[in-house]
């Protein structure tokens, strides 16, 4: 199937609330990948239309990603967990206040919400991983990151973007920010993502979060890129080597272009 071209944070903003009608449509540039050959794998033409929520295209058929994320991963990944929070929040916000809200209000309104936290998981878990999905793209990775806003705030605030020289003892000698962003989702403490984002002091921040969480619970944050760390993302491909994992994603497949397509318009860099 053909690649089709990243989307940005604000045209993705747009379809990850989406409702019964973005069904008929190509939600925002995405072509439509049908999955025929796994009927099991839910895609929008199967989601019925009484869904208030849906599973998104993928940006890429699913063997697109391979050797580095194999199509069995992700029909996994997305077949399985990704469509199962889908389906999972349709039912748990049938009837409520929040079967009409956009993902974004819903996570925002149910975060440390106790009663609510079966919602604010299944809610935040779709948001993430269409995020998760579109950080990624094919024959990506060092060559995806072109002059512009993002490597000037890189240049400015990490030095520079990327150097893997290490010391005799195995440790970075003069890390830029690939290197940390590495160390961040590396000596995150079991599941949960690791986020590349834009503060609101304008200024680049590695983070991660646990679980469903994501930057939208913190006013003023922008997300820009995400990296997967559950076990589920890389399990069938690396069994528990997670450093392998990162290291084909940030080496060949992670979407700096989707990165820089997320920061705001108005930014001066």
């Amino acid at each position: 199937m053909k690649t089709t071209q990243s989307i940005s944070r604000r045209k993705f903003l747009m379809f990850s609330g989406a409702a019964t009608a973005l069904i008929a449509t190509d939600l925002i540039g995405l072509g439509r990948q049908v999955f025929a050959a796994d009927a099991a794998i839910p895609t929008l033409t199967s989601v019925t239309p009484a869904a208030t929520f849906t599973l998104p295209a993928l940006p890429y058929a699913q063997d697109a990603l391979t050797p580095y994320i194999s199509a069995n991963t992700i029909s996994f990944h997305y077949g399985k967990h990704h469509a199962g929070y889908v389906t999972n929040l349709n039912n748990l916000v049938k009837g409520t206040k929040y079967a009409k809200g956009t993902l974004e209000k819903i996570i925002k309104l149910t975060y440390n919400q106790f009663l609510l936290s079966s919602i604010y998981n299944n809610a935040a878990q779709t948001w993430n991983h269409t995020f998760y999905w579109n950080s990624l793209k094919p024959n990506s990775g060092d060559k995806s990151l072109v002059p512009g806003k993002l490597s000037a705030l890189i240049n400015a605030q990490f030095g520079h973007f990327s150097d893997a020289t290490k010391d005799d003892k195995g440790a970075w000698t003069n890390p830029g920010l690939k290197q940390k962003l590495f160390d961040a989702a590396k000596g995150h403490f079991g599941s949960g993502w690791a986020w590349l984002v834009l503060n609101k002091q304008n200024q680049l921040e590695i983070m991660t979060t646990k679980n469903a969480d994501s930057p939208l619970t913190k006013a003023g944050y922008v997300p820009l890129l995400v990296i997967d760390v559950w076990e589920h993302a890389y399990y069938l491909d690396y069994q528990n080597g997670r450093v392998g994992y990162l290291n084909a994603v940030l080496d060949n497949i992670i979407n700096w272009q989707f990165a820089e397509d997320n920061l705001p318009a108005t930014l001066k860099v």
